[in-house]
């Protein structure tokens, strides 16, 4: 029999197992996850947006894995009653110097299989948004917005129904192998397996490293901060209203997000969090923070694209500069209408170098495969993100 160990219970980890248990209906697998419950951190604090693959370099996994994977996202939602909802999303050019990336990116999504892209003269664009504005717009169709802390749940009882374990509360402290064999020491006892995944995701560099990695890369973390909408300006966003992009940096901007839970989203940013976990600006890892602080990649980094980060950093501080990012969006958007959101925090690889991992990266050995990287749009992937784990893996038994 077949014995599998899966580190990190969120999307990923969770998706990994159930496609493994539908690959190997006999074997044994274990997934282990530090919090008390799944999908804690990256998987349950996001925008719940189902990405479309349109930003995304043509062949690369991010992309391909996109495509595919909202298509399977989407059919799991219909088939478990999960709250999902295809409602579209605008790009939305608000000067003529952005004209030549809104070309680009339609482009690009025509490269990755993207159907019904539409481009909006600026007069079309309230059609769909009535309170936006812009010189021009990308219509995407296919974007939709999605419930993925039930997602998780789900995922939880049917792993649990292939007869394979989640178990919480079971922090990694050390591991060794022997013979092939992994033993793992957890805060909830000891597991043995053939074969170790870890889907860690902003620890994916530290756990691996446990298993025996070099830190080729470092995971950086970036807090996103949100704003809402307030309740009687929710007219203002119909659904999912975007800028374009600047491709000198791998975030998407400010933007607005109708929730599957109800309320509108507005954000988020990107700076630097000092700790992992850092859902709040006054928490701070000194561990966290020294190693990003003492990483080469960070200040090459910073060394490129300070401008950026000296702008997103204002914009953490100051609602009114917050504010004024949405109205080139939304013109009517008021700093009186933004209420305090959440917060989430991206892992995002990083190169010494500085340069930013841009794509999902899986590390193979021969009795293990590590998801080193994996931020957006892995939720909306994770379903085609554990089938081509399991494809690697099946490789090593074939």
């Amino acid at each position: 029999m077949k014995t599998f160990l899966i580190i990190g219970g969120g999307l990923v980890g969770l998706a990994t197992a159930y496609k493994l248990g539908l690959r190997f209906p006999d074997a044994r697998i274990t997934v282990l996850e530090k919090e008390s419950e799944v999908c804690k951190h990256q998987s349950g604090n996001n925008s719940g947006v189902l990405h479309t693959g349109l930003y995304y370099a043509p062949g690369s996994y991010k992309a391909r894995l996109c495509v595919a994977g909202q298509r399977e996202m989407i059919e799991f939602c219909q088939a478990n009653n999960v709250p999902h909802d295809v409602c579209g999303k605008l790009v939305v050019a608000t000067n003529e110097n952005e004209l030549s990336r809104l070309k680009k990116l339609l482009e690009r999504g025509m490269q990755n299989g993207l159907q019904g892209l539409q481009r909006l003269d600026g007069d079309e664009i309230q059609e769909f948004e009535p309170h936006a504005r812009g010189v021009a717009a990308l219509r995407v169709p296919q974007t939709g917005i999605a419930d993925y802390p039930r997602v998780g749940a789900v995922l939880v009882e049917k792993v649990v129904s292939q007869n394979s374990r989640v178990v919480t509360n079971a922090k990694v402290i050390n591991c060794s192998v022997f013979n092939g064999q992994w033993t793992v020491q957890t805060t909830a006892g000891d597991f043995q397996a053939d074969y170790m995944i870890t889907c860690a995701g902003l620890y994916s560099d530290r756990v691996s490293e446990m298993f025996g990695e070099q830190r080729a890369v470092r995971v950086l973390p970036f807090r996103g901060e949100y704003f809402r909408l307030k309740k009687s300006r929710e007219h203002l966003v119909r659904n999912l209203i975007y800028p374009v992009a600047d491709p000198r940096f791998p975030f998407l901007g400010v933007h607005f997000t109708r929730m599957m839970r109800g309320g509108v989203e507005c954000g988020p940013n990107a700076v630097l969090a000092f700790a992992r976990e850092g859902y709040r600006k006054t928490q701070i890892s000194p561990k966290d923070l020294f190693d990003a602080l003492t990483f080469s990649g960070f200040w090459n980094f910073m060394g490129k694209h300070w401008r950026i980060a000296n702008s997103e950093l204002r914009r953490s501080v100051s609602k009114k500069l917050f504010a004024q990012s949405l109205q080139k969006l939304v013109p009517e958007i008021q700093e009186d209408d933004l209420e305090i959101g959440g917060a989430g925090v991206r892992a995002q690889a990083m190169y010494p170098n500085g340069n930013l991992v841009d794509d999902f990266l899986f590390v193979e050995r021969a009795n293990a495969l590590h998801v080193l990287n994996a931020p957006s749009p892995a939720a909306t992937a994770s379903l085609a993100i554990g089938s081509a784990v399991v494809e690697k893996v099946a490789e090593k038994f074939s």
